[in-house]
């Protein structure tokens, strides 16, 4: 069971994590950058930081320089996938998982509906 002081810590890590890679996807000109605090809904991650690309290589981009972000801060890099997909990549650094989507698969998987549950059932 984790102390109050070891909960502190790891959402002070979680808040430097998503400061660093909102901040990336933002230089890389990501749009519609949506932040999911999600602690309350999983344990596998406490943010979700949903993005969108214009192109698949501009989604590359944003993969490309939120990996080289989350290196540069010292933040481990658990698993990148779909780095060469037309529709979505994903860069988890454990704390936050980025997506990184095109406009289109975005629409058909609305990721924000899945695990924005604040509104609903409270």
């Amino acid at each position: 069971m984790q102390n109050k002081t070891s909960k502190q810590n790891t959402r002070q890590t979680a808040q430097q994590a998503i400061t660093v890679l909102t901040q990336a996807v933002e230089n890389a000109k990501a749009q519609n950058i949506i932040t999911l605090n999600v602690a309350h809904l999983t344990s596998i991650t406490d943010y979700m930081l949903i993005c969108s690309g214009t192109s698949s290589r501009h989604m590359r981009h944003i993969a490309e320089t939120t990996l080289a972000a989350a290196e540069d801060a010292g933040l481990t890099v658990i698993s990148r996938e779909g780095m060469n997909s037309q529709d979505w990549m994903i860069v988890d650094v454990g704390d936050v998982i980025v997506h990184v989507m095109s406009e289109q698969a975005r629409g058909f998987y609305q990721l924000e509906g899945l695990w924005d549950m604040t509104e609903a059932g409270s």
